[in-house]
């Protein structure tokens, strides 16, 4: 079914930072890992902090008092317990190893923390995922239970954030104990990390996180750089200092043979690696509406991954969906709901900077099934349409509702028709300024029915994706959207 209607309207933030839709709880949702959120709305001054504590308040709701004891939940408590179980061990004796090599396990948790947010690792690990059970004679089970974990890999870097502050202070407290056997830089270096890692924690805390997007992003980047610096001074410290002599001497050798070194190698390699893939490219930024720009770049991009482009590399990285026929070019659709993305309407810059290793998220695990109903509200669509254009280049039957407002005078005659070249028996879009507002969970399940769909992808704003999600789990059909943390 086909319902476009051109009007006016309100904008404001979506997935891939643009939402159209003028209906009261249409907020924004989370940025994948490091997505920037951004809220807009049309009119006065007043009017538009009204709206955005409107939507902080909303979505803040959905963050901390409406998740239940969620698979993310559950990943971050058993990690904590995990390291607090080896942690008393420790402190009590019973684990000498731990008591011994405290900062070690410190180190080893912040490479786990590392792990699960390196770009490199998880694409790594998605594409190894769908290669080994995406194969038809894979239990659906396993294909979800898998989806829902790696879904929610935050558990784990939250986790081991806090574990990683727990082992750092229960070491610092030892090496006080026993003040003669070290040094005063080594506390003090060690005493600042503790205050970094402290920092960064605080600052990626949701209630922080969520409502000072930019000082969560920031203190967290600039703490962690800070922070990694100062362990390879704390290692080079305690590796050199000889409590007889109470001076340095530092040796090749008492490098290679320091676990806490090829640790800290292994921290800073993936840290590293995603910042040699940033180049400086040419673009070209077209209007798709008065709301949004289309970003267009050479080179094609396999369906389900995720891009990160820059006005200033060092400060601020946005990131997109990727839109891609996977053969000659890719684009990316901005909505002008921020000071970035409303100076690309205005200056229509011929470069940016990006991240030429692009990231996998929930959508790069649709991929893993055969029959799937994807799900978008507003500009939600975008991080869909690559596998309506590869509909050849890979095995998934994907079926589309779309649910957006005014949608060709908001999102353009492009967008527009790369959903209508596809088959029509396997897309409806309703648009709201010409149909009114629709249950989306209805439609979701009733979809996922006549289409015989094994699972539905839903982006949405929280309270759409939680009820769409919902609505399908409770006709017992599997559901996915973005949590607060993917």
């Amino acid at each position: 079914m086909y319902a476009v209607s051109p009007g006016r309207s309100r904008s404001s933030s979506h997935f891939c930072d643009i939402d159209i839709d003028a209906d009261k709880d249409d907020h924004d949702d989370d940025d994948d890992d490091d997505v920037e959120v951004e809220f807009i709305a049309e009119g006065t001054q007043d009017a538009e902090k009204q709206q955005q504590k409107k939507a902080n308040s909303s979505r803040i709701s959905i963050i901390l008092l409406d998740q239940g004891f969620t698979v993310y939940k559950w990943i971050f408590l058993v990690c904590l317990a995990l390291n607090m179980v080896a942690l008393s061990l420790a402190a009590s004796g019973h684990f000498p190893y731990a008591k011994e090599k405290a900062s070690l396990f410190s180190i080893a948790n912040i490479l786990a923390l590392t792990l699960c947010r390196s770009e490199a690792t998880l694409r790594i690990l998605f594409y190894l995922v769908v290669k080994t059970i995406g194969k038809p004679f894979v239990p659906l089970r396993i294909k979800t239970s898998t989806t829902s974990f790696l879904q929610s890999l935050g558990g784990i870097h939250s986790s081991c954030g806090v574990s990683s502050i727990s082992w750092l202070l229960f070491s610092l407290v030892l090496t006080i104990k026993n003040k003669n056997k070290t040094s005063t830089e080594i506390i003090v270096v060690a005493f600042v990390i503790l205050l970094l890692l402290f920092l960064s924690s605080l600052a990626a805390f949701p209630l922080v996180r969520h409502l000072h997007h930019n000082v969560f992003e920031r203190t967290h980047r600039f703490a962690g750089w800070t922070a990694l610096i100062l362990l390879w001074l704390f290692i080079l410290l305690s590796i050199s200092y000889d409590p007889n002599s109470q001076s340095y001497h530092f040796t090749i050798s008492k490098m290679i043979k320091n676990q806490e070194s090829w640790f800290t190698l292994a921290i800073t390699i993936l840290i590293v690696l995603p910042w040699l893939t940033v180049r400086k490219v040419a673009v070209r930024v077209s209007t798709a509406s008065s709301h949004a720009t289309i970003i267009k770049f050479e080179g094609g991009v396999e369906a389900g991954l995720f891009g990160r482009i820059s006005p200033s590399p060092l400060s601020e990285w946005h990131a997109f969906g990727i839109i891609s026929d996977g053969k000659k070019e890719h684009m990316m659709l901005a909505g002008a709901v921020g000071d970035f993305t409303r100076s690309l309407v205005s200056t229509k810059p011929n470069h940016l900077w990006v991240r030429k290793l692009h990231f996998a998220g929930l959508t790069y695990l649709v991929k893993l099934y055969k029959r799937v109903l994807l799900v978008a509200t507003g500009s939600g669509i975008c991080v869909f349409l690559s596998f309506l254009l590869q509909k050849r280049q890979h095995h998934v039957d994907v079926y589309l509702i779309w649910v957006a407002k005014d949608i060709e005078t908001n999102f353009g005659k492009e967008i527009v028709e790369l959903v209508r070249n596809y088959p029509k028996e396997k897309v409806i879009v309703h648009d709201t300024g010409v149909c009114g507002r629709p249950n989306v969970g209805e439609m979701s399940v009733e979809g996922a029915t006549t289409w015989n769909c094994e699972v539905v992808i839903v982006t949405s704003n929280p309270q759409g994706s939680k009820d769409v999600v919902r609505a399908c789990k409770k006709a017992k059909i599997p559901a996915f959207g973005p949590i607060w943390d993917s």
